[in-house]
Order: C-alpha cells, then sequence, then structure tokens
C-alpha cells in the first residue's frame, strides 16, 4: 500500500510511549507513521527494566546460594561466570525483542520508518531529507541517562544504565555515582555477583525521594551484601589513572578507588535537535516538553508522552500515556491523566513499592500505620523479616498512600494502587479473603489492625457492647 500524502497521525520515537501510542491509533482506523532513529523498544528493552532485571535474578541466585546455610542447607563455594551472566541479560532481551519489533509494528497496521525526523513547520517533519505531512503527531522519544559536569568525568570512560550492559568481563571495583533507584539496583547487582561496589550519593541518605524508613532497610541490606555506601558527600573531581579507573574526590577529602565509574545520577528529556521550537512547542527550563492534563502540548496538534513530559520515567506510565495520546488525538475525546495512583518499584532486595501519598510523615488529616514484617508469617519463614508494611489513612479510613518493603513487593502493590484510586478504606481491603500465607499479609493486616484500632475506641466500644447486650437479651426473652 502506498504512503499517504498526510499521515493521520505521525508518532516520533519508537519504544514503550511511542509503540503503544501508534498500535493504539492503528487499532483506531488512523493512518499512522512512526518514526525511530535506532531500534524499536526503547530504553526498557534495550538498557532498563529487561537487562537489568536479568542482572538482578543471577544476583540474586548468587546470593540466595552464599546464604543458604541459615536454612541448614550447605553449598560450597560460590563461582560468577561474568560472561555468562551477561549472556543470560542479552539473551533475555532477544527472548523478548520480537514483541517491539518493527514487523509487529506492521502487523498492527503500522508504518515504520528507521532515520531522524525533525519538525521544520506547521504539520511537516524532514526524515533525513524527505518532507513527510502529518495531521497530528506524538512526540515520544523518551530520555537518556544525566552526566553531570564533574570536572574530570569527560576525560573518563565512564559507565551509565545504558552502557554497562556491554561489560563481558567484570571489574574488581565499580563505584556507582548515585544512590537512587538505578544506582541501588545496580550496586547491588553487581556486589552480589562479586563485584566491589562503592555507592556515593549526594543526598543525605539512598533512595532520597522514598519514605526515609524504607530507604534504611534498603540501605542495611546493600551494606549486607557488601556494598560501601557514602552518603551526604558531593563529588568535586575525577582523577583518572587511566581511560577507565581512577578516583572520584569528594567534598571532604576523601578519594574512592574504581576501575569503572558507573554514572546513575538520573534521565534528561531528549527533546534537543527536534524543531520543537519551530513549531510552538514549549520546552521548559529542564527540557521537558510542556504538556497539559491531556498531553497536549502547546501547539493543539502535537502531543507528547512518555519519559520526555516530566511525568514520573517509568514504562508503566509511558505505556498508559501513550495510549491516552492516541485517543485523544485520534479520537478527539478528552481524557486526562490520572496522578493519585502512579505505582513505582525499585528492584533492590528487598525491593521498595510506593504509591499515592508520601507515607514518610503524618500531616493534618492523615495518620501513618505502620507493620514490621516481623508480624508477616511469610516473611519469618523464609528469615527476611526486615521489612515493613506502611499506610497512609485519612480521617474517614480512606487509604490514600502505601509503602511496602519487602521480597515481590510490586507484586503486592496492585491491590494497594486500586485502593487508593478508588478510596477504599482499611476495612474494605480488610474485608477481602487474603490467601495465607504470602507476603500480600503485610497490606492485609495492617489494614486489620487499623479496623481493629478503629473498634477499639471509646465511643465505638460502648456502641457495641450495648448491641451486644440488646442480642444477648433479646435471645434470652426468646428462648424463654
Amino acid at each position: 500500500m502506498s504512503a499517504p500524502d498526510r499521515w493521520d497521525l505521525l508518532v516520533l520515537g519508537g519504544g514503550t510511549a511511542g509503540i503503544v501510542a501508534a498500535k493504539t491509533a492503528a487499532r483506531l482506523g488512523a493512518r499512522v507513521l512512526l518514526i525511530e532513529r535506532d531500534r524499536t523498544g526503547g530504553d526498557c528493552l534495550w538498557t532498563g527494566c529487561v537487562p537489568s532485571k536479568a542482572l538482578l535474578a543471577a544476583a540474586e541466585a548468587a546470593a540466595g546460594a552464599r546464604r543458604a546455610g541459615r536454612f541448614g542447607v550447605t553449598v560450597g563455594e560460590v563461582r560468577v561466570d561474568f560472561a555468562r551472566v551477561m549472556e543470560h541479560v542479552h539473551a533475555a532481551i532477544r527472548q523478548i525483542a520480537p514483541v517491539d519489533s518493527i514487523e509487529a509494528l506492521e502487523a498492527a497496521g503500522v508504518t515504520v520508518r528507521t532515520g531522524n525526523g525533525r519538525f521544520v513547520g506547521e504539520g511537516t517533519l524532514d526524515l533525513d531529507g524527505e518532507t513527510v505531512r502529518f495531521t497530528q503527531a506524538i512526540v515520544a522519544t523518551g530520555a537518556a541517562p544525566a552526566v553531570p559536569p564533574i570536572p574530570g568525568l569527560a576525560e573518563l570512560d565512564y559507565l551509565t544504565s545504558d552502557t554497562v550492559w556491554d561489560l563481558t568481563d567484570a571489574p574488581r571495583r565499580v563505584a556507582v555515582l548515585g544512590g537512587g533507584s538505578i544506582g541501588c539496583e545496580l550496586g547491588q547487582g553487581l556486589s552480589r555477583l562479586g563485584i566491589e561496589v562503592s555507592v556515593v550519593e549526594g543526598a543525605p541518605r539512598v533512595l532520597p525521594r522514598e519514605d526515609a524508613a524504607a530507604a534504611a532497610v534498603v540501605h542495611r541490606a546493600l551494606e549486607s551484601d557488601g556494598v560501601t555506601i557514602l552518603t551526604g558527600q558531593s563529588v568535586t573531581s575525577i582523577v583518572a589513572s587511566d581511560s577507565q579507573s581512577g578516583w572520584l574526590v569528594l567534598d571532604d577529602g576523601e578519594k574512592v578507588a574504581f576501575d569503572r565509574l558507573l554514572v546513575a545520577v538520573g534521565r534528561r528529556p531528549r527533546t534537543t535537535d527536534l524543531g520543537l521550537d519551530t513549531v510552538g512547542v514549549e520546552v521548559d527550563e529542564r527540557g521537558f516538553v510542556v504538556v497539559d492534563g491531556r498531553l497536549r502540548t502547546t501547539n493543539s496538534r502535537i502531543w507528547a508522552a512518555g519519559d520526555l513530559t516530566g511525568h514520573p520515567q517509568f514504562t508503566h506510565v509511558a505505556g498508559v500515556h501513550g495510549s491516552l495520546a492516541a485517543s485523544n488525538a485520534v479520537l478527539g475525546v478528552r481524557r486526562s491523566v490520572e496522578t493519585s495512583a502512579v505505582p513505582r518499584v525499585t528492584y533492590t532486595h528487598p525491593e521498595v513499592a510506593a504509591v499515592g501519598v508520601d507515607t514518610g510523615r503524618e500531616r493534618d488529616g492523615i495518620r501513618i500505620l505502620t507493620l514490621d514484617h516481623h508480624h508477616v508469617d511469610r516473611a519469618v519463614t523464609e528469615d527476611l523479616t526486615d521489612g515493613l508494611t506502611r499506610l497512609a489513612i485519612d480521617g474517614k479510613g480512606r487509604i490514600l498512600g502505601a509503602t511496602v518493603v519487602g521480597p515481590r513487593a510490586g507484586e503486592t502493590l496492585g491491590e494497594l494502587a486500586i485502593a487508593v484510586r478508588r478510596g477504599l478504606r482499611t476495612r474494605d481491603l480488610a474485608g477481602i479473603t487474603h490467601a495465607y500465607p504470602t507476603w500480600n499479609d503485610g497490606p492485609w493486616n495492617a489494614a486489620i489492625a487499623d479496623v481493629r484500632e478503629q473498634l477499639d475506641r471509646p465511643a465505638t466500644r460502648r456502641a457495641l457492647h450495648t448491641l451486644a447486650r440488646t442480642r444477648r437479651w433479646w435471645l434470652e426473652r426468646r428462648a424463654s
């Protein structure tokens, strides 16, 4: 089929947001062209979710073998073949890649072109010298690892979450610059695989955006796995001994030696060199595309979705927003972004999963309920009790936010996201029968504890006791 003179929808970027947007629009009957400069699948497939979780699976196997003695299971020396670990990582990528391939997109009715696209005028894009016309467009070019302006860094062959997967041999020492989710995940994973790891974080603690109690559990876990953690320290310069190794110089003068440096200080939007200014698409001072609540940009014919919008930079958010932007563009509906219940997970061991309002502090009208996982029977049976569940609850008993720290905490988060989104109360959650024993006992038991606390309030207790006495009197009278 020949290409139309003007595409109904042009999608710039073939990561999660772009793929979902393009497939959604094609399913709705639109003529869709997707342009990707490199390879479809985006960061999640090639450098993010898939490879990192494959690496962490290998790391968990090594750590589990080392710690099997606590169950009375004797394991010999644990040896890690790093090259084979990386083969496993790339095998996982290869297995999933066909789902996001050009062939899969074309089978869904999307036309795909490879190249560099740049807006050059209203409804017009230049694709490597070819003029492409469109009625509407979605920008979904994602984000890339941020690189801080530290003296000496530019002269070093450093690693990022994009390039760490090119390693074939294990470095002896790795310094991780950044103690956020990416830094903690990769730092712990590499340490469990036998690498000497130091994590340097400028904030007072690791995972600075999460509940402080949750971050403390992760801090202990990383140290237990051999990671050296340096917080509240800024890196003033980097001194290289060769193209890959050297020292981080901290603001107190301390030096951290490394054979490879992994930079994990966040991600910046890919919005340069797209010609956005030529079509009136505004970006903010950080480079993020400015969008309204329906993901429309300052050009009414251009939308944006994914990591470049300033919304949380998660694959699941990118997918949902890609679908939403495409539906709004193609059908003219007015669906808005939902922000109250966006789940997030840090895949350390234990995992940190959170949704809704901050559980780190009580405030007017919101109280925090904490359940230590020493009271979760599944945690006891697996000897993994250093975790917690926290619920943020309003005056009506509604669950406004939650944080869970423990193995597979991300799997537990689903029902809590529903609870936050639907305004469920702790008694609603407590009233649902849960399988026993599971890690979901954390949120369930926390909800039950809150309901019991409500029942123990003096006024409630008096009312219940009065009801019980009335019931007893009625039964005795009936019996006589």
